[in-house]
């Protein structure tokens, strides 16, 4: 049984379960070039490191060369990782290379997502069709009931430049959720620092975890990250969920990949989209490595325009 010592630290790092590899000497690889060698592969999308340029992948068993599998490639070309999403089959070329040290290093290429149907489960959480936002896209007018259990729609924040992005408060990985809500954090707070700019915008933090994450719930995660409890700590920064129905819409129009995993915890992307004050995407981030710095000097300039 042998995997690279990238790919297991890899694994780690995306907290997944690895089922075994298993290689033959009997391989009949396609032609390679510069000692390289390429495989067929497919398999279903697991979980996407869009930082790292690594997808968790469920692969089917490549004949000659390894049994099926769950591990941790890296993508030849990283900037594909933002348009994969967890459920997605994919077919594509398997890299394979010795390292120096004898090691074999695996890179996936030339990725293709064959059209096919969703399963019940798949479809209920996002679309096959992913949305890109664009700078200039319309928001729809999606509804949301935030913490004090009253309906928001988007189009309540028109005349502010609104910052949002996607949790849930069960979310147990600190680059994640909770860094994303700590990001917010201290965003709030420097714009507080500025009262005509506070005056002219507006956070909202939207969980696609409506059987949970109910007002009550994010009330109270929303409190930690604030801080205090009074009348006036929501005044500038919401946080909320859609209904279970429209769960599919709002995350897949964001671009936010779902998959519920064990325990009722779920694997997923990230998306960060400043609206300006018309109602239309100004800026899009894809991952999570945005800095507070980065998008408090975009929230200036969307509020300037």
């Amino acid at each position: 049984m042998r995997f690279t010592l990238r790919a297991a630290v890899a694994l780690i790092l995306l907290s997944a379960l690895v089922t075994g590899c298993k290689h033959t000497s009997s391989a009949t690889p396609a032609p390679a070039t510069s000692g390289q060698k390429t495989y067929p592969i497919r398999g279903r999308v697991v979980s996407i490191d869009v930082a790292k340029g690594m997808v968790m992948l469920d692969n089917e068993a490549i004949p000659g060369y390894m049994d099926s599998m769950t591990m941790a490639y890296k993508l030849k070309d990283p900037s594909v990782a933002v348009k994969l999403h967890a459920g997605d089959r994919i077919a594509a070329t398997l890299l394979v290379r010795q390292t120096a040290g004898g090691d074999e290093e695996m890179l996936l290429d030339q990725i293709v997502i064959p059209t096919q149907p969703r399963t019940d489960s798949q479809q209920s959480i996002k679309p096959a069709e992913a949305h890109i936002p664009t700078a200039g896209d319309v928001v729809p007018d999606f509804k949301l009931t935030n913490q004090s259990g009253q309906t928001i729609h988007l189009g309540h924040f028109k005349g502010r430049v609104l910052l949002l992005t996607f949790v849930y408060t069960r979310c147990p990985l600190p680059d994640y959720c909770i860094r994303m809500s700590r990001n917010f954090a201290e965003i709030d707070r420097a714009l507080a620092a500025d009262p005509a700019l506070y005056a002219h915008t507006h956070l909202l933090s939207i969980s696609f975890d409506p059987k949970i994450d109910t007002p009550a719930v994010l009330k109270r995660y929303g409190e930690t990250y604030i801080g205090g409890a009074s009348p006036q700590t929501f005044a500038h920064w919401d946080f909320a969920v859609p209904l279970a129905a429209d769960v599919a819409a709002i995350t897949h129009y964001f671009d936010v990949g779902l998959t519920p995993t064990e325990g009722g915890l779920f694997t997923h992307t990230m998306s960060t989209a400043i609206v300006g004050k018309d109602g239309r995407i100004r800026v899009w981030y894809a991952t999570n490595e945005w800095t507070t710095a980065e998008v408090l000097a975009a929230i200036k300039s969307t509020a300037a325009a």
